[in-house]
């Protein structure tokens, strides 16, 4: 996912940043252990590549767009997924404050917030219908996201058509939240 859109990029010749690796471990949190945490990948990477890429623009003097991968589990609690939920949570935040802090350098930050994406580990994870069914029932448009839809969002955010946009959460979910 992470290569198209590079790709994409590249032929646009802009400066953004699209830190997209994410870890979850599902257990509940009285079970969670110092080495399930994900916050090093969840959220530190992100914040180290983002200000490597925010402070080359700043000298370059070089306006453009930062988009982090984030998750719509941000923003609805999933059992046996407090790491996760919160390590996505505060990325949220660090893209608000970023958007912020570096508007003024004309850096616009934003998150995408999928639901389950049907990367080769969406589907090994999601491909029995018995357990896929579930969330798939909540999601109004019923179907999980595939890797172009959040391409093609992450795209939008890193163009000019989106010229206006900073400090945004852009949710990729089918509806989910508002179901």
């Amino acid at each position: 996912m992470l290569a198209r859109a590079l790709q994409s990029c590249e032929r646009q010749k802009r400066r953004q940043s699209l830190p997209e690796k994410g870890v979850i471990r599902g257990k509940a949190v009285e079970k969670n252990k110092v080495s399930n945490w994900s916050l090093d990948v969840n959220f530190g990477a992100v914040l180290h590549v983002s200000q490597i890429v925010a402070r080359q623009m700043i000298a370059q003097g070089v306006p453009g767009a930062i988009v982090n991968v984030s998750s719509q589990a941000s923003k609805r609690a999933v059992r046996d997924h407090a790491v996760y939920c919160s390590t996505k949570s505060a990325l949220d935040m660090l893209s608000k404050v970023m958007a912020m802090e570096l508007g003024p350098h004309k850096i616009r930050v934003n998150t995408v917030n999928p639901t389950v994406v049907m990367t080769d580990m969406g589907r090994i994870n999601w491909s029995d219908p018995q357990k896929s069914a579930a969330m798939i029932n909540r999601i109004p448009l019923g179907k999980f996201a595939e890797v172009d839809d959040v391409v093609n969002s992450i795209l939008f955010l890193l163009s000019d058509k989106s010229a206006m946009t900073t400090g945004s959460s852009l949710m990729i979910d089918g509806g989910f939240l508002v179901s």
